[in-house]
């Protein structure tokens, strides 16, 4: 079959995108394509691994480095795709880097000069959310972000608007955005979602305001920026468990060892959740309490998962995971306060609910339509055609279950984690799964076939 590699891609990231399909390639159990992939049931999950990096705090680490004063070094950064995009736009905005055996060295400047071309953020919400506060808010610049297909359908009007009220200058509210940097000022906002990107864009940018930048949000959503901040010795201004701002300030550059990305390890705790017979443990997993909803959601069925804290990086608490399989798994609820926590692990976890007895019921969850696809018609579409008793509402879904779930031929429509859900739900499935666009696991899990490979195949 034809490689095919889709997208408008800059060429750095078209020789990544290759390297990375490369690997990928060498160490699935089934022949794969960089855009088909087929996965058949396994025996048993076992072994021990480091899931990838987080993304999350790799986007952080790269860009509060190139706002630092001084040399910044990232150990174990992620090398995927959205990290990459972030990673190349400081290098158009003027700050030096480099790698080296394995570390990011970011020289970190104060004077950001306007680039003389786009700002390409491929398929990364994060990296365009962040530096559309960063950008507004550095007096002079003038930039222009750009993304691919999927990005430039999702929102960006919920982080223009506040910046607007602070005095920015951005036209657009989707992709492209066209950003005119102004000097700002502080405001309150109050977010109508619970969300970290809205949050953090506005943070950042009120570190280059006047006065004091406040936001307060329905519910908690991940915390990396404030802990990041307090690390570095950044005022992290209170009020509540809600409410959190910042005001002018500056840092100087720091080292970093990233932890593993909780979202990449629910697939394999989900993996070793419903594949008799399986015993894994996954090792260096960042458990920030605000992303740690997936191992709540996993006791609340009554599976096999233990966790043992071990140490923190730059604020960020790091530990080990333990999963086994267990029968009887049983039916859970997913709302409210819980959503923000694990709202990009809902789909792997719908998979879990198709093996549990009884009915699951996930609501409040709206915002999985927004994301790189409508999560909520993909996983409904995809686990119908495998036999679940699934049923979409307006924000969730309820399925009933056990159900024993056959092999189908699924469209990932270019979203990592719709790729990954059913390369999981194949592992159970009668027959063998094809997974159409799996090329895009790589913009968030380079390596997510070589783990396939390791605890498959032992």
């Amino acid at each position: 079959m034809t490689t095919r590699l889709p997208g408008r891609l800059p060429g750095g990231t078209t020789r990544l995108r290759r390297s990375l399909l490369s690997r990928a390639k060498e160490a699935t159990i089934n022949p794969v394509v960089s855009s088909t992939v087929q996965v058949g049931r396994v025996p048993k999950l076992q072994g021990e691994i480091r899931p990838p990096s987080d993304k999350s705090l790799t986007h952080r680490a790269y860009l509060f480095g190139a706002m630092g004063r001084g040399e910044t070094v990232v150990e174990q950064p992620l090398e995927g795709e959205d990290c990459e995009a972030t990673l190349r736009i400081v290098g158009q905005m003027g700050v030096a880097h480099h790698r080296k055996k394995g570390r990011t060295f970011i020289l970190g400047r104060e004077d950001w000069q306007t680039p003389d071309a786009a700002l390409d953020c491929g398929n990364s919400g994060t990296t365009m959310r962040l530096l559309t506060g960063i950008l507004a808010s550095r007096e002079g610049l003038e930039t222009t972000l750009i993304g691919d297909s999927s990005l430039s359908k999702r929102p960006m009007g919920r982080v223009v608007t506040p910046l607007t009220e602070m005095g920015a200058q951005i036209e657009g509210d989707k992709a492209p955005l066209h950003i005119h940097g102004k000097h700002l000022h502080g405001i309150r906002y109050t977010s109508p979602v619970a969300s970290a990107q809205i949050k953090s864009c506005l943070l950042l940018a009120g570190l280059r305001a006047e006065g004091e930048t406040w936001v307060t949000e329905p519910s908690k959503s991940r915390d990396h920026t404030e802990r990041m901040f307090q690390a570095l010795g950044v005022p992290l201004l209170r009020d509540g468990d809600l409410t959190v701002g910042v005001k002018p300030a500056t840092w100087d550059g720091f080292k970093f060892r990233v932890p593993g990305d909780i979202s990449s390890a629910a697939f394999w705790l989900v993996a070793a959740a419903i594949v008799p017979g399986s015993e894994i443990t996954l090792k260096e997993v960042g458990i920030n309490p605000t992303r740690t909803g997936v191992i709540d959601v996993l006791k609340q069925a009554h599976a096999g998962v233990g966790v043992t804290p071990d140490r923190e990086e730059l604020g960020e608490p790091v530990g080990f995971i333990d999963m086994h399989y267990v029968q009887d798994l049983r039916g859970f609820t997913i709302e409210g306060d819980l959503v923000p926590r694990l709202i990009d692990e809902i789909p792997v976890l719908a998979v879990l609910a198709t093996q549990c007895n009884g009915t699951t019921i996930v609501r409040d969850a709206k915002e999985m339509r927004v994301k790189e696809t409508d999560r909520i018609a993909k996983v409904t579409e995809g686990l119908k055609a495998m036999g679940a008793d699934i049923e979409a509402t307006e924000d969730g879904f309820v399925i009933n279950g056990p159900t024993k779930l056959k092999a189908a031929h699924i469209e990932a429509a270019e979203d990592h984690r719709i790729a990954m859900t059913f390369a999981i739900a194949g592992m159970i499935a009668d027959g063998t799964t094809t997974i159409e666009g799996a090329e895009s696991i790589l913009t968030s899990y380079p390596t997510f076939w070589d783990h396939f490979h390791a605890l498959a195949t032992r």
